[in-house]
């Protein structure tokens, strides 16, 4: 009998690339699975296996199976396909999603999230083949808006580990705690400190459902092997008074470290996992503005990663923007000519105001000029009114679009100018929302747009959860009629108007974006996440749409088919990834490989490297 190394070295050679057998997971291997792949060999058996929710089957397990397994008699004798199980499982679903179709509420969002998380804790295999041929149904499910819901219970809902947790009692020890999560290899992390989650604030160790979720679409959406991520919890205290004196919360109850304390748990964090996975890719994720930029500058060029909120976000609102002008009936070009008001002066508002002005630039060539007219199409508007460079004490961040007494004079505002006004006075083609405010763009608000210079004005109601949505697409339609772009954050349903018209509601969510980029970074093997990548990203996902589509006033496409789209995105990136130089190769594909192919090969590449749910052949094996 051959060695574990040697079976590894002989099931790779034998799956022609396509093999089972990677690295050794807490005393099993894990797998990635392929259509067609060798045997996966474990070194557990019986009781230990159906505990086990990354090799258990349940009724799946064939008699073969069961036989080498020490199965027999541990499970009922009907030996059930992966469809059959799942029709089993999904009639407790159904019935909640009917009450859910009727008008969802907390009370079915998160029993429909009880009953998916309960499957993910036996059978990980089912609970992404449910989640992926259903991912329009449940990623409103596992993602915004219900794990804001859950974040906000997690205390109560918590029943088993998944993740890690590093807290701010962890200093000096987080290099070693590293090594007690049993994956030999982790290709995605997803890491929060709980400090701002969706619009919700600060909600201290609860955030880590956020990492969860997002991990959940990773896996869900780019087929990201679900044993190679990492959930992470940085607990650095939290400043939510309710949480402090709550005995049955989970995290640290004190408040949260500030300046270098801060900085020094995140730096010791970063290089620790970067220690022991030097190829991960790690995703910061809802960290309060006034951090948000800092780490993102701090991190970017040394490592693999990128923030979701600021990058991410831009991406997505860039990539809805370029459909806007599309559908506006105008040239690409014209993108440079759009005014644009932004509600919301925060990490992702500046975020998306940064990139798009940095996408008019390089449409208008680069130049002083160019960052000068670029500039000018932006008007910020944050709680406290309309940015001005009379403003004291401006996040610097934000300088570079606050407006010169000479711009607002022109058009009769000054600086604190209101909502409203600013839209009164500017006539903006897009109004764009990233305020976490909850109907802050009122009927007075949309009244005014009845007046844009564009005869079809766009409305980005983009913060999460529903809740702070600006405003609904029943509200935006209601008041402005037909001919209006409507994007949000969070789902909302298309909107009935009447004598066959449809106001339809796109979706600008990040899971468009943040999977591809994910993926797409993990396969060129690129240094670090470059500014033409994330570029390359919303480019892709702006030319996914057809024209048929965009003259609909559909900028944005259906989840149902975020599979196909991550992969489009994903093979954009690594194409940029090569063309800036960056790229290093991905385990035996080599960078110079990745350079001579063309733009199918890539996108096959892409897609042959995405993780599938399909339960593998197993095979014991003594340790």
């Amino acid at each position: 009998m051959p060695c574990c190394s040697q079976m590894t070295r002989l099931l790779a050679r034998r799956g022609g690339g396509r093999w089972a057998a990677a690295s050794r997971i807490g005393g099993i291997r894990e797998f990635a699975a392929f259509e067609g792949s060798p045997p996966a060999i474990v070194h557990k058996r019986g009781i230990d296996i159906l505990h086990d929710p990354w090799f258990n089957k349940g009724t799946g397990f064939s008699m073969t199976e069961r036989d080498r397994l020490d199965l027999r008699g541990l499970l009922p004798p009907n030996v059930m396909t992966s469809e059959q199980q799942i029709q089993r499982f999904m009639v407790d679903l159904e019935r909640w999603k009917k009450s859910a179709r009727d008008g969802p509420t907390d009370t079915t969002s998160l029993a429909m999230w009880r009953i998916l998380n309960r499957l993910h804790d036996r059978n990980e295999t089912m609970y992404y083949k449910v989640l992926i041929e259903n991912i329009e149904d449940y990623a409103p499910i596992v993602y915004t808006p219900t794990v804001g819901l859950v974040c906000q219970k997690f205390s109560g809902l918590y029943r088993r580990p998944r993740g890690m947790y590093f807290s701010a009692e962890d200093r000096g020890e987080m290099m070693s705690m590293v090594y007690n999560w049993p994956a030999e290899q982790v290709d995605m992390i997803v890491v929060t400190d709980g400090s701002r989650i969706l619009g919700l604030g600060d909600l201290g160790v609860h955030g880590i459902g956020i990492a969860i979720g997002k991990l959940d679409l990773y896996v869900a959406a780019a087929g990201i092997n679900p044993q190679r991520v990492l959930p992470v919890m940085i607990d650095v205290g939290t400043n939510n008074e309710k949480l402090l004196h709550d005995p049955m919360y989970l995290g640290l109850q004190q408040h949260r470290l500030e300046g270098e304390e801060y900085l020094s748990v995140i730096d010791e964090f970063m290089d620790a996992v970067f220690t022991r996975w030097p190829q991960v890719i790690v995703q910061f994720e809802d960290f309060q503005t006034k951090w948000a930029s800092k780490l993102l500058q701090r991190y970017r060029n040394t490592y693999r990663m990128f923030n979701d909120d600021v990058q991410g976000t831009a991406g997505v609102a860039i990539a809805g923007l370029l459909g806007a002008v599309r559908a506006q009936g105008r040239p690409m070009l014209d993108f440079t000519k759009q005014k644009i008001v932004v509600a919301g002066a925060g990490s992702a508002g500046i975020g998306v105001v940064s990139t798009a002005s940095k996408t008019m630039e390089r449409m208008l060539g680069n130049t002083e000029s160019a960052f000068e007219s670029a500039r000018s199409q932006f008007w910020v508007v944050d709680a406290s009114g309309l940015l001005t460079e009379e403003r004291k004490n401006i996040d610097p961040d934000a300088r570079p679009y606050a407006k010169s007494l000479k711009e607002v004079s022109r058009y009769g505002l000054q600086e604190g100018a209101s909502l409203i006004e600013v839209v009164k006075k500017v006539r903006p083609d897009v109004l764009l929302g990233l305020s976490a405010v909850g109907g802050l763009f009122s009927t007075e608000v949309l009244e005014c747009l009845k007046d844009s210079t564009s005869s079809r004005p766009a409305i980005f109601a983009m913060s999460n959860p529903t809740k702070n949505a600006e405003c609904t697409p029943a509200q935006a339609f209601s008041v402005l009629g037909p001919n209006i772009i409507f994007a949000s954050g969070s789902p909302f349903n298309d909107v009935n108007l009447g004598d066959g018209q449809v106001g339809h509601c796109n979706q600008g969510n990040n899971m468009y974006l943040f999977p591809g980029i994910g993926l797409g970074t993990l396969l060129s093997g690129a240094r670090i996440i470059s500014d033409g990548m994330l570029q390359a990203a919303a480019e892709s996902l702006a030319g996914y749409m057809t024209e048929e589509d965009v003259q609909q006033g559909i900028i944005y496409p259906s989840i149902s088919r975020i599979r196909d789209i991550t992969k489009e995105i994903a093979a954009a990136v690594v194409t940029e990834a090569v063309k800036e130089d960056l790229a290093e190769g991905y385990r035996g594909m080599s960078a110079r490989e990745l350079q001579r192919m063309s733009k199918a090969e890539i996108a096959s590449f892409v897609e042959k490297n995405m993780w599938k749910p399909i339960y593998p052949n197993l095979v014991f094996q003594k340790l």
